[in-house]
């Protein structure tokens, strides 16, 4: 019997109540034993990120309440290259042969496939969920719409000395703030 995975994967810079209702929406309604969160190690479209340690460990307070079914994956540490979805793919593949993995993205990045390296490959390796992101309405997207938060609208409220209490787990919030990060002290 195999079991299956959802990936949820991101840059988490910071991770948000988006992602926190991502994946409890897809853990709540589709077939699947966990839900693994995937920060991106190398952004492919070059973005600036807090390290790797940080966002893996904000993803890992943000999902500390959920049980076991919520995973953070560290896999991209070890993938290499350009931080490709298709190179993560083809790196986990052949490492959890039992396991069948669901690709989750939100309908927002729609626009964006035709830039993405092997689309079509990726659809063929995984079964591809679309969320319905709240301001990207898509006939291929399911669900409500979820939360309409962004880590660009919370790295410009820091930048603007604010506290986004309503957008941020407590937790990633306190992480933030301790490692003075995304200039929130």
């Amino acid at each position: 019997m195999s079991r299956r995975v959802a990936l949820l994967g991101g840059s988490f810079n910071p991770p948000h109540v988006g992602h926190l209702m991502a994946a409890l929406y897809v853990r709540a309604t589709r077939p699947v034993d966990e839900v693994w969160l995937v920060p991106s190690f190398n952004h492919p479209f070059g973005k600036d990120l807090a390290s790797f340690d940080d966002r893996v460990a904000m993803c890992e307070l943000m999902g500390a309440d959920c049980g076991d079914w919520f995973r953070v994956s560290r896999a991209e540490a070890e993938v290499g290259g350009e931080g490709r979805t298709i190179e993560l793919l083809e790196w986990l593949l052949p490492r959890h042969p039992d396991t069948r993995f669901e690709f989750v993205i939100g309908s927002d990045i729609l626009n964006d496939l035709p830039k993405w390296r092997a689309w079509d490959r990726i659809q063929e390796l995984v079964d591809v969920l679309v969320l319905h992101r709240a301001g990207y309405p898509s006939p291929q997207a399911v669900g409500p719409p979820m939360a309409e938060v962004s880590s660009t609208e919370i790295r410009q409220l820091l930048a603007e000395g604010r506290r986004p209490e309503h957008l941020v787990p407590r937790r990633v919030l306190d992480h933030l703030a301790s490692r003075q990060l995304l200039g929130l002290r």
